[in-house]
């Protein structure tokens, strides 16, 4: 635990150094009624080492389940360097950085982390940054209805196989601004966006489209096709994309003939750990023809009068956010230390680095999707490929699976029917590099085994899909 360690030799030093014998004398113009000389009713303070055993043994009453759950957030493995640098005074304590000369260290940090990010999505501008994935797409499709100036209609193909929650928040902050979103089919068989699905919008004034690659169910979507037809269409196109995912996969930027125009994501698998639901840090990237429609703060270089390098908050004034209804942005919000953990990750694992955890996740994953269905009860949902999570049908009720999977500490993934009753028992599994062969073997044990006891006991099995 970081900690200021000034001796009593130290204390009296200062003191000296300022003329004053004691701190109270620090304080000698709060009168001295309103003083308080104790705290009554207040426990004792503990010690580090108390605090630190309380903590902890609150956080072991949840216990620590093996996690096969993603839908958006993933348990991945982050190097103890990451945060150990993160929660430095230097950075833990900094909040926004409108003063160029006193914040060269943070505003070069976030030039970094907009460096990276453009350089993995493959775009000419990034930003730093938005409070998570799904108030990015949001404010992504609020970018392109501004910059798309030749398109009126202000209507979005919005694809459900997007994530449920980003359809919800952008649903939830466009609606009064008279943004009509259209959602788009999914095949059932792949589980994808399928170019059939954009035909009756063809001729239309259709303002953006929005592509999320890998999709919801971890499909991959054909991003060539539907960016080309969007195009043609007069439509910008938004991407939504899973870092991870883009150290392996065609960037958004290279996308179709001309390359998506901007791209949008949760940044959490990039040094964030869970964490019950947050903070989370929300990405996004354009081409340069639409930078200043871009919210967020972007930080640029330069070199001052002297020759030296310096850094700045570049387009993005501090009336900017305090511009009402003339501001691109009233939810933007400066996700520092965030941001500082992603940069510091991507910067330790490198590009090869980031690719090697991409494998892994993706490895990891269709090993446990090949363990799991080799039980007859359990089927892959979707026939295309995918990367991180898989989705699967159980023949019996879900729910009677869950619930002894969840008494074993097992989180064994998302179950679809929430938003997806059409897919029957289905539950949407993911592994990362974090999980080890072990792990999945664990998982599909306990599976078998719940099984063949439900069924021998005459629970109801549905019959497989053909």
């Amino acid at each position: 635990m970081p900690f200021i360690p000034h001796t009593d030799a130290d204390i009296r030093d200062m003191l000296a150094a300022i003329g004053v014998r004691e701190i109270d004398e620090l304080f000698d113009e709060i009168p001295a009624e309103l003083r308080v000389g104790g705290l009554p009713g207040i426990p004792r303070g503990m010690t580090e080492q108390e605090v630190s055993r309380l903590m902890t043994a609150r956080a072991e009453s949840d216990g620590r389940p093996l996690c096969f759950l993603g839908a958006g957030a993933y348990d991945h493995h982050i190097p103890a360097a990451v945060w150990e640098i993160t929660t430095r005074g230097e950075f833990y304590s900094a909040y926004t950085p409108y003063q160029a000369e006193a914040s060269q260290g943070t505003l070069q940090l976030i030039y970094e982390f907009q460096t990276m990010m453009a350089g993995l999505t493959g775009m000419d501008v990034s930003n730093a940054s938005l409070y998570d994935g799904a108030s990015a797409l949001a404010e992504a499709v609020l970018m392109a209805v501004r910059s798309n100036r030749q398109s009126k209609s202000r209507r979005i193909l919005l694809p459900a196989a997007a994530h449920p929650s980003y359809r919800s928040t952008t649903r939830t902050i466009v609606r009064n601004q008279a943004i009509e979103l259209i959602e788009l089919p999914y095949s059932h068989e792949g589980g994808h966006t399928p170019a059939d699905s954009l035909a009756p919008y063809a001729g239309q004034d259709i303002t953006a489209l929005v592509i999320q690659h890998p999709n919801f169910f971890g499909i991959l979507e054909d991003v060539d096709e539907l960016t080309d037809w969007a195009h043609r269409q007069g439509a910008l196109v938004i991407a939504v994309c899973n870092p991870t995912a883009l150290a392996i996969l065609k960037p958004p930027g290279a996308w179709g003939e001309a390359g998506a125009d901007i791209a949008c994501g949760e940044g959490q698998p990039l040094g964030v750990p869970l964490a019950g639901g947050g903070p989370y840090i929300g990405y996004m990237c354009c081409k340069e023809a639409m930078v200043r429609q871009m919210p967020g703060r972007i930080v640029g270089r330069t070199l001052d009068r002297d020759g030296r390098v310096g850094y700045t908050l570049t387009l993005q004034a501090r009336e900017q956010h305090i511009r009402r209804s003339k501001a691109t942005s009233n939810i933007c919000t400066n996700q520092g230390l965030l941001v500082t953990a992603a940069t510091i990750y991507m910067s330790l694992l490198g590009a090869g680095g980031l690719a090697r955890v991409a494998q892994a996740c993706h490895a990891n994953t269709l090993a446990l999707v090949k363990k799991l269905t080799a039980n007859a009860h359990v089927e892959a949902v979707f026939n295309r490929p995918c990367f991180h999570e898989s989705a699967l049908r159980l023949s019996l009720p879900l729910a009677d699976v869950l619930r002894p999977l969840y008494a074993h500490n097992l989180l064994p993934g998302y179950d679809l029917s929430r938003d997806y009753p059409e897919l029957g028992n289905a539950l949407l599994v993911c592994a990362t590099e974090a999980r080890t062969e072990a792990d999945i073997d664990l998982y599909a044990d306990h599976l078998n085994r719940i099984i063949e006891r439900q069924t021998a006991a005459g629970c109801p099995v549905k019959p497989k899909m053909a």
